[in-house]
């Protein structure tokens, strides 16, 4: 019987949760998209331009980005929008690493702890550089 309950849980709740997170992260996308044609058409030009003249656009810090979408500003909420996206890889690979674990399957605990550590690093490396 628990085996079949482990079964539902990872058909059934694993496409909610994956789903939730694409379409909050479509919705904030869009929202961006949005914002970005209405109130900045020519924000991307503007920064092409400038980095072609040699102004490169410094890094901007989580709390540097928070503020910049309580002002409104449609690049900001299209960054948080790519990072939310990020989370669906994320999420899947860590709802299965749990559920491994629960299953004290120590052999797809180690693949799967090693993929999560690729992609935790690999958005903390994307992040820095």
């Amino acid at each position: 019987m628990a085996k079949q309950e482990e079964d539902r849980i990872l058909r059934v709740w694993t496409p909610i949760l994956l789903r939730t997170i694409l379409i909050a992260a479509m919705v904030v996308l869009v929202t961006g998209l949005v914002l970005t044609y209405t109130y900045a058409p020519g924000y991307y030009v503007e920064r092409y331009d400038a980095v072609r003249q040699g102004h490169l656009i410094g890094k901007e810090t989580f709390g540097l980005l928070i503020d910049h979408i309580r002002e409104g500003n449609p690049h900001a909420i299209l960054t948080i929008g790519l990072f939310v996206l990020t989370l669906v890889p994320l999420a899947r690979v860590a709802f299965c690493f749990l559920l491994f674990i629960r299953e004290r399957d120590y052999a797809y605990v180690a693949f799967t702890a090693y993929v999560l550590a690729g992609l935790i690093v690999g958005v903390l490396v994307g992040s820095v550089g």
